[in-house]
């Protein structure tokens, strides 16, 4: 059995570049709608966002207002808060060999209709 990995609550402006760019690449639609919610040791309630790696559970602190105000000043989202095509294309080429991600990547398969046929 493999010992757990270690969780990492941080805020998204003070992770990695590398890691923020896999969230986005994970969440291409914005985060506010993943937000899970639990309480920390003094008993508050936090909202985060989680992110998993093979090394690390990351939960990433934010509130919905932070989560939406991340996405509208993020110059890698269009203004409807997603990614855009050509950053979501870059970034999965980047990091198309991390195995943790094709999970992210499976998950966000069935998100968008498949439209193109029609």
């Amino acid at each position: 059995m493999q010992p757990p990995k270690p969780r990492v609550i941080k805020d998204f402006e003070k992770l990695d570049a590398h890691i923020q760019e896999q969230i986005k690449l994970a969440y291409p639609y914005g985060f506010y709608d993943s937000l899970i919610h639990f309480y920390n040791k003094e008993g508050k309630k936090v909202s985060a966002l989680p992110f998993e790696t093979d090394e690390k559970y990351y939960m990433v602190r934010m509130t919905i207002a932070e989560a939406k105000a991340i996405i509208a000043d993020d110059e890698d989202f269009d203004d409807e808060g997603n990614l855009k095509d050509n950053i979501k294309d870059d970034y999965e080429n980047k990091y198309s060999d991390l195995e943790y991600m094709s999970d992210y990547l499976a998950e966000d398969s069935g998100e968008e209709g498949d439209d193109e046929d029609e």
